[in-house]
């Protein structure tokens, strides 16, 4: 088939790369975010998927938007059979869902109807959940809410992270994809529509989420400090400074104490890493970043601060 493909970063790079490496259908164009400023210097940068394509010779596409009708001449003009969707990140009109002969499929990262929406990732560790995994749809006019076309499940452990649970989906989500865009080329798709009353919302992940509040049980916190990493890093303020933390274990205290004057303090700072006071529980941060440097394993750390992450001091 003729496919355009959209996507930005590199999860749906790697869905680009597996349609490339199959080599049973013809991208005849790409779309993907216009380059944005990235690192120190802020220098303009190409996504992932644009990066890629450009290596493959592929025509690419970087409009701003495409609800105007010059944009969506461009895109009929290509003539697709399908259009498929991975991490975009811009709306699609209506004119856009209707071109192409079978329309638009979207990769999305969670068992749909579970999870609609910016974060799905981040929103299923963060609830705790024990399983998410990858759902293609036949995009509509909804937010994740067309009828499922495939999907694949995965167990998440009690140590996932964003970063791990995104690498285990960049592995299955392509291959669900081929099987998908083999069923439609055949005429052996079988679509599913989703039960709207199992459906559940994952909001974008805003910067005021990632302030780390001791009052919160430990258990809360450390799932946020997991489903937050790498892209939204928990911190909390420690004599003035912002420390990041990037991993921790919550531990369960027996009887449970509420002491919210002591919230914040630390019970104890040695190589197994710094024992803070929870609103229930305590939490022990492993690895921490603090500013100016890299992250590092608190007993590294504290071989040459110690004094300064002494117990009895409070995070703020």
């Amino acid at each position: 088939m003729k496919i355009v493909f959209a996507g930005t970063p590199v999860f749906a790079a790697a869905h680009l790369a597996k349609i490339l490496d199959n080599g049973e259908h013809d991208v005849i164009g790409v779309y993907t975010q216009p380059d944005r400023p990235s690192g120190r210097g802020k220098q303009e940068l190409p996504s992932a998927v644009k990066s890629l394509a450009l290596k493959n010779n592929l025509l690419v596409h970087q409009p701003l938007s495409l609800n105007n009708a010059e944009e969506v001449k461009v895109f009929n003009d290509l003539k697709p059979d399908v259009m498929v969707v991975v991490a975009y990140g811009m709306i699609l009109p209506k004119s856009i869902l209707q071109g192409p002969q079978h329309g638009c499929i979207n990769v999305h990262t969670s068992l749909l109807p579970r999870w609609r929406g910016a974060a799905p990732i981040q929103r299923a560790i963060q609830n705790g959940d024990t399983e998410s995994g990858v759902s293609v749809i036949q995009m509509d006019e909804g937010l994740d809410t067309g009828p499922i076309l495939g999907s694949k499940k995965l167990s998440l452990s009690k140590r996932e992270t964003a970063q791990t649970l995104r690498d285990q989906m960049s592995l299955i989500g392509p291959t669900l994809l081929l099987t998908v865009l083999s069923q439609i080329e055949t005429g052996k798709i079988c679509a599913t529509k989703q039960d709207p009353s199992h459906a559940c919302y994952a909001k974008k992940i805003i910067k005021s989420e990632c302030k780390i509040n001791w009052i919160e049980d430990a258990i809360n916190l450390e799932r946020c400090i997991r489903a937050f990493n790498p892209d939204s890093v928990m911190f909390s303020e420690f004599n003035h400074q912002r420390v990041k933390i990037w991993q921790a274990s919550s531990i369960e205290t027996s009887p449970l104490t509420k002491d919210i004057q002591r919230v914040g303090t630390i019970l104890r700072a040695n190589d197994d890493g710094l024992l803070i006071k929870c609103g229930n529980g305590e939490l022990l941060i492993t690895e921490m970043q603090l500013p100016g440097k890299v992250k590092m394993k608190v007993s590294e750390i504290l071989k040459s601060k110690r004094e300064y992450f002494s117990v009895g001091s409070m995070f703020e």
